[in-house]
């Protein structure tokens, strides 16, 4: 038997494309013609992995990735509509299936492949709704199928530093972590211009980003919370934008006049061209989501999620959770502060706009409380998210590192639907003013 592993993949988006595909068709010389020359580190999967189907709702866009891969000399990869993919499961007979599709398509998809005991590697968040995490434990219970979701914020290197401090009892039990998040101008204004905002597809940047972070703060406390709370309110986009240029404006006349625009002409952010189908990594164009005949802009009224949000949570141990973010910043990052009860850990990691980093970003200061306060400086590693992503795909398609079966770096079906819960239950929280038990969103009390 081969020990090749046959991937189906939903969703040809950029991060599927990056991340999943092109390292499993080892297509590591991204200077070769066909437009893949940007996004994916340079690890080749090809003696573990093989794609044996794409799942998506755009025709076209399949097409023309089939088209690039033929002028490299590869073969096309059978391309099957969401309206068969039981059929798909059923003829191709795939060891598993990568979901990398807009949110609100993950339960489908995932259900679907537990469905006939297929094993599933899903795209963070796991889900876009506490009901649809609920739905996805059931139905993983009941199947031979698992599933793995890619919360790669667990790996990079200060955060696993980090989880090494206090595995190792450094700063004692803890009782109090502060994360104070920032995402900047211009990878905050992309969500605004995609999918993204609008709820129904995401569930809103507290499931579709925040989830990221709730997961790697619950890693390091060892737990999930009971208990969330919090404040919410769109301040940056949407038609009530204080940026927003007045009058009634053409696209080309609101760019004229847009400081986010303005701002950031040469960033790839905002499409330019409005006759043809935006385009993204590695020069696919979206056809059916973004076509150039429905333009998109930061102020539109379509926009239902909030671009600043705090929260506050209670975990069973008695340590509370401060978080904060926003997404029209002058830089990106965060500040995080762990306090325990023999000492605390802080971390910034951050950079500018324009991409440098700040000043001791990724410094880890570990401060005793009886004894003395010391920096440990961790140097980032090569590859994707400050060398994340490698890391994880080692662990998915090669089998985990000692050190991540030590530091248990592969969040569980159950650790991710608690990081959707606590994104679902803020926006529940923000629109009720009342706290949200989590146990009962996910009916695990």
């Amino acid at each position: 038997m081969s020990s090749i592993r046959r991937y189906a993949v939903c969703g040809l988006s950029a991060r599927g494309l990056a991340s999943f595909v092109l390292p499993i068709l080892g297509l590591t010389d991204r200077t070769a013609d066909g437009g893949f020359g940007y996004g994916s580190d340079e690890d080749d999967l090809s003696g573990y992995a093989e794609v044996v189907a794409i799942v998506d709702t755009d025709a076209d866009r399949v097409a023309e990735f089939n088209q690039a891969l033929q002028r490299l000399g590869r073969s096309p990869i059978p391309f099957f509509p969401p309206t068969q993919y039981d059929e798909m499961l059923a003829i191709v007979v795939p060891d598993a299936v990568i979901v990398t599709s807009p949110d609100h398509t993950h339960e489908e998809y995932i259900i679907g492949a537990l469905r006939h005991d297929v094993d599933v590697i899903t795209e963070k968040p796991m889900v876009s709704t506490a009901a649809a995490a609920r739905a996805v434990l059931a139905a993983e219970r009941s199947s031979n199928g698992t599933v793995q979701i890619t919360h790669n914020f667990r790996y990079p290197a200060a955060h696993r530093e980090v989880k090494q401090l206090i595995l190792a009892g450094t700063i004692g039990r803890i009782t109090r972590v502060v994360m104070d998040y920032h995402v900047d101008l211009r990878h905050g204004a992309s969500y605004f211009l995609r999918w993204n905002r609008r709820r129904s597809l995401s569930g809103g940047l507290q499931v579709h980003k925040s989830s990221h972070h709730f997961d790697l703060l619950n890693w390091w406390i060892g737990s999930a919370p009971d208990e969330i709370f919090g404040y919410g309110a769109m301040n940056y986009y949407g038609p009530a934008s204080p940026h927003r240029p007045g009058g009634e404006l053409s696209v080309g006349e609101l760019r004229a006049k847009d400081p986010y625009f303005l701002a950031q002409q040469e960033s790839g952010v905002f499409p330019t061209d409005d006759n043809t189908a935006r385009a993204g990594l590695f020069g696919l164009h979206y056809p059916g989501q973004y076509p150039g005949s429905r333009p998109l802009y930061l102020y539109d009224a379509e926009i239902d999620i909030e671009d600043t949000y705090s929260a506050i949570a209670r975990y069973p141990s008695g340590a509370s959770l401060t978080y904060s973010i926003d997404f029209s910043s002058t830089w990106e990052g965060f500040r995080v502060s762990i306090a325990g009860t023999h000492g605390s850990i802080s971390l910034l990691h951050g950079r500018t706009v324009d991409g440098a980093a700040l000043p001791t970003s990724d410094h880890i200061t570990v401060s005793e409380l009886f004894g003395p306060t010391r920096v440990v400086e961790v140097h980032p590693e090569a590859g994707g998210h400050g060398g994340a992503d490698p890391l994880m795909r080692r662990d998915l398609f090669t089998g985990p590192s000692p050190e991540s079966v030590e530091l248990g770096l592969m969040a569980t079906s159950t650790e991710a639907a608690y990081a959707v819960a606590m994104g679902d239950a803020l926006t529940q929280s923000i629109a009720t003013r009342r706290p949200i038990n989590l146990a009962a969103l996910l009916d695990l009390s």
